[in-house]
């Protein structure tokens, strides 16, 4: 028995009993609850949407709407804060600039300065994607940062001791070093953008799964709120997966000394 739980995620078992437990709660203790729907429930509203869609606009548009603000502003932020941050640093100046108005915006929460992007940008994505982007940006930015200063840099010397040019320099050495960092202000940063995303869409939006949860919020749909949400944390566990399997595989070297 002991062997067999050892080859069992524990992952696996705590969501099996929560699962478990739902179940339980929703047929013997309070079958008649409208707030927490039966698992039964949640899966025919998974049909019915997936096959009539949800306000008018089917599932997966509603999930391309999401995926679409998400990818742009992360692949926005990470074309900005790598190189910023790289500059920041190797230049103090650079740092300084940058870095005053990355923390003087990084603790306030997005949805505060959200209507003045509206105001400046219009309702439309231009606005949800720039908030996005000012999420993604600051975890990035400040790994890349970090990375760059705990960088070892008899590397580096030892490197120009023997022949290497700046370019062998920036892509043997300190670019390597920097990456495992930058994974993880990568998977932070999504983090970060995938909360704000959902939020934007509940403030301004016709569609998304942010959007979809709010909506079904006004009308009391808790089976489609669970749905939303399941959603949501289903893809963004995908994503986060994604982007674990590709930084155990493409940064072997992480933790090797």
């Amino acid at each position: 028995m002991h062997t067999l739980f050892k080859k069992i995620p524990i992952a696996f078992l705590v969501w099996l009993l929560i699962f478990i437990t739902w179940i339980f709660y929703t047929e013997c203790i309070q079958p008649d609850a409208v707030m927490i729907p039966s698992p039964q429930i949640v899966w025919t509203s998974f049909l019915e949407t997936l096959k009539n869609g949800y306000g008018g606009v089917s599932l997966a548009v509603h999930l391309r709407s999401s995926f679409v603000r998400l990818f742009l502003a992360m692949v926005l932020a990470f074309f900005t804060a790598v190189p910023l941050g790289f500059l920041s640093g190797y230049s103090r100046l650079v740092q300084s600039i940058v870095d005053s108005i990355v923390q003087f915006y990084r603790p306030i929460p997005p949805l505060a300065y959200y209507p003045l992007l509206i105001l400046w940008l219009g309702i439309d994505d231009r606005s949800k994607i720039t908030l996005l982007y000012l999420s993604a940006f600051a975890p990035l930015y400040i790994a890349c940062v970090s990375a760059i200063s705990n960088m070892r840099y008899d590397y580096i010397l030892s490197a120009r001791s023997l022949g290497a040019t700046s370019k062998d320099i920036l892509l043997r050495i300190i670019w390597p070093s920097c990456l495992p960092e930058i994974f993880t202000g990568l998977r932070t940063s999504f983090g970060f953008a995938y909360s704000t995303l959902v939020a934007t869409e509940m403030t301004a939006a016709t569609s998304g799964i942010g959007w979809m949860v709010m909506d079904a919020s006004r009308y009391l749909k808790s089976d489609i709120i669970f749905l939303g949400i399941i959603i949501m944390g289903l893809s963004g566990l995908i994503i986060d997966r994604c982007l674990y399997f590709l930084e155990t595989h493409l940064i072997f070297w992480k933790g090797v000394h």
